[in-house]
C-alpha cells in the first residue's frame, strides 16, 4: 500500500488525485491531506478517507475542523505542518498540488526527504528551480510532472534525450485567443475564469487567459528537462488534445494525445513507470473536431513574452515575474485593476526590483516578499 500525503486536497487536482485513489483502493492510502480554509469540505474528506493528519493552513479553519471531526485523523495547522506531512517517514508519494508560491516549501521538503514528487506546483521550479533540482539530485528523490504538457514531453522522452532537438508546449488560448485586442480592455474577471476546455481555480484560469500559465510552464520546463531556453517552443492548440511534442535532429516528432483530463496525468505520476485505469475514456480521434495550431501572438498576450525573457534573465527576475503576476492577478480578481493592466503591473515590478543571483531558500523567500511589496505599491497607481 502506498500512502499519499496530498497537499491542496481541496482543489480540482485534489479531487481528480481522489478519483484516482478510488479507483484503485487495494494501491492507494491517503495518509495525509491539507487545505486552506474549506474545513467543511475537509471534514466530509477525512470522514471518506480516514488519513492519518490533516493539516489546515488557516489557523481558524483548523480549529473549525479539530471541533467537528471524528475518529483518530490528527488536526495540524499552519505552513510549517505542511512540510511536516511532505517529509514524515511514513509518506511515499507526495502530490504537491497547492497553488502559488505558499506551496513552494513543502514541495522543497519532500525533495529534500526523498519522496516522489508528484508535481503540480509550478512555482516551486520558476522560484527555486536550481535549488529544487539540485535537492531532488542529492537525496534520490522522483520527480514526475502533473501539467499535461510536461507529463506529455515526460512521455514522450521515455526512449532518451538522444538527438533531441526541441520541446513544444501545446496551449489552449484561453477564453480570448480570437478576442481581439481593443476588446480585452473591459474584461471582467468572471469571463477571464471561464476557460474553454479545463476545469481550474480562478488564479491559474485567469493566468490561462494571459497566457503566463504558459510563460510559467516555459520556466517549469527547462528545469525539468534541462534545457536552454532555445530549445523551448509554444504552439497554441484550442482543442487541448495534443498536449506537447518533442522534436528530433532526424526530423521526428513525438506527440502525446488524449482527452483534456488531469486524471490521465495524475494516474501517471501515481503509477510510473506502470499504468492504471485512470477513469478517462479513451480519445476517439473521428469524434473531434479537426485540430488547429496557431503560433502565439506576443503583442496580445505579452505576460507569454515576459516569461520568456525572465528565463534568458535567469536569477531573481522568474521569482519576481511570478510574485508580480500573482499580485496582479489577485487585484484583478478584487476589480482593482483591469485585465490588460496585469502585464503592465508584472513588467513594471520587473524594472523596480533589484536582479541578483538567489543561492539559499531565504533569498528566494525575501526576493518573492519584495517584489510583492514593489508590485502592490504599482497596483496602487492604477487602483
Amino acid at each position: 500500500m502506498i500512502n499519499i500525503a496530498l497537499l491542496g486536497a481541496t482543489g480540482s487536482i485534489g479531487q481528480s488525485t481522489l478519483s484516482v485513489v478510488d479507483l484503485h483502493p487495494e494501491k492507494f492510502n491517503i495518509f495525509a491531506l491539507s487545505a486552506h480554509t474549506n474545513w467543511q469540505e475537509m471534514l466530509r474528506l477525512c470522514n471518506a478517507y480516514k488519513p492519518t493528519f490533516a493539516v489546515m493552513t488557516d489557523e481558524r479553519a483548523a480549529e473549525q475542523l479539530s471541533s467537528q471531526i471524528q475518529g483518530g485523523t490528527v488536526v495540524l495547522s499552519g505552513a510549517k505542518a505542511l512540510d511536516e506531512i511532505a517529509s514524515h517517514e511514513q509518506t511515499d508519494y507526495v502530490m504537491a498540488a497547492i497553488v502559488g508560491a505558499a506551496g513552494m516549501a513543502s514541495s522543497l521538503a519532500a525533495a529534500l526527504s526523498g519522496k516522489r514528487i508528484m508535481l503540480a506546483n509550478k512555482e516551486s521550479l520558476v522560484l527555486a528551480g536550481g535549488l529544487f533540482m539540485q535537492a531532488v539530485k542529492d537525496n534520490n528523490a522522483e520527480l514526475i510532472p502533473v501539467d499535461s504538457e510536461h507529463s506529455a514531453i515526460f512521455q514522450c522522452l521515455q526512449g532518451g534525450h538522444s538527438g533531441l532537438s526541441k520541446i513544444q508546449l501545446t496551449a489552449s488560448g484561453g477564453p480570448f485567443l480570437h478576442t481581439p485586442l481593443a476588446e480585452l480592455e473591459t474584461i471582467t474577471p468572471e469571463q477571464a475564469c471561464a476557460h474553454p476546455n479545463w476545469s481550474m481555480g480562478r488564479k491559474i484560469s485567469v493566468d490561462s487567459s494571459t497566457m503566463m500559465n504558459k510563460g510559467l510552464e516555459v520556466i517549469e520546463a527547462h528545469y525539468l528537462f534541462d534545457l536552454p531556453t532555445r530549445s523551448i517552443d509554444v504552439v497554441v492548440h484550442p482543442q487541448s488534445i495534443v498536449h506537447s511534442s518533442v522534436y528530433f535532429e532526424d526530423g521526428s516528432t513525438l506527440s502525446q494525445l488524449g482527452n483534456p483530463d488531469m486524471r490521465t496525468v495524475i494516474s501517471y505520476a501515481m503509477s510510473y513507470p506502470d499504468r492504471i485505469i485512470s477513469g478517462v475514456p479513451a480519445l476517439d480521434l473521428t469524434q473531434n473536431s479537426p485540430l488547429e495550431f496557431y503560433a502565439p501572438d506576443f503583442n496580445k498576450f505579452p505576460c507569454l513574452r515576459l516569461a520568456f525573457e525572465s528565463l534568458e534573465k535567469g536569477g531573481s527576475a522568474m521569482g519576481t515575474m511570478n510574485a508580480a503576476n500573482e499580485i496582479a492577478v489577485s487585484s484583478f480578481l478584487e476589480g482593482q485593476i483591469k485585465f490588460l493592466d496585469i502585464s503592465i503591473v508584472i513588467e513594471k515590478t520587473l524594472e523596480k526590483a533589484r536582479h541578483f543571483h538567489p543561492d539559499t531558500l531565504d533569498d528566494v523567500i525575501n526576493n518573492d516578499l519584495n517584489a510583492r511589496t514593489i508590485a502592490s505599491e504599482v497596483v496602487q497607481a492604477y487602483a
